[in-house]
């Protein structure tokens, strides 16, 4: 119980403003939060299982710092994807990854290399107890994400379609930047390299914000 204790109390004070609860308040105005809350649980199962029994040994083979810029760039594509929105990507909505599997995946490489993983592998060797520590870091994730959940539905249902969108895109990008800043080394991580990169994203956003629907006036966001 001792495990499974300071393991939950540890990562519900840990995700308090994380990336993954503000992620959660994000789709939460996006899709149904039944949809957001399974994929989150999904997503927090296989991730903190694979960081208690296999996260000390994969980074022997793939360095951390690689999966953390995976993860980086993959934010800040959703974030893009967010701004396109569904309409053009989901003409044949068979075809179009559902809305679990969004927020599922969105969820995983969130939390590659995120410092609930890793304590979750910190719990698992101090403890020697892999189920219990599992359980508590799951169980808290889902306690702090469903905050964020609660949050995004009642912002929701009070801000414009088209500001929601935004925001949640800006929340991706924003991370997705953040995550490159903190791992790439300093010294490629220039006043002239940040600038061509922000204005790159910045194009990027516009180009896909005018031409995303076909030119036309945003559709309804589902």
């Amino acid at each position: 119980m001792e495990a499974f204790g300071a393991s939950l109390l540890f990562v519900v004070l840990a995700e308090m403003g994380d990336k993954t609860q503000l992620l959660a308040m994000a789709f939460a105005t996006r899709y149904r939060w039944r949809t957001v809350m399974w994929g989150v649980f999904a997503a927090t199962v296989l991730n903190h299982l694979f960081a208690v029994v296999l996260g000390a040994y994969i980074t022997r083979f793939i360095p951390l710092s690689y999966v953390q810029i995976m993860a980086a760039v993959s934010f800040i594509v959703f974030g893009l994807w967010t701004i396109r929105g569904d309409q053009l990507t989901c003409e044949d909505r068979e075809r179009c990854m559902s809305p679990f599997w969004t927020v599922a995946t969105a969820f995983f490489l969130a939390e590659m290399g995120d410092k609930t993983q890793l304590a979750t592998m910190t719990l698992a060797a101090k403890y020697a107890a892999i189920v219990p520590v599992w359980l508590g870091t799951t169980t808290g994730m889902m306690i702090a994400d469903a905050l964020g959940i609660i949050i995004g539905v009642v912002l929701g249902k009070q801000i414009p379609e088209r500001a929601v969108k935004w925001v949640a895109a800006l929340i991706f990008i924003f991370f997705g930047l953040y995550g490159l800043y903190a791992v790439l080394p300093e010294d490629i991580i220039t006043l002239p390299v940040a600038g061509a990169v922000l204005a790159f994203i910045g194009l990027l956003m516009y180009l896909v914000a005018k031409w995303g629907n076909g030119g036309k006036p945003d559709g309804e966001w589902e």
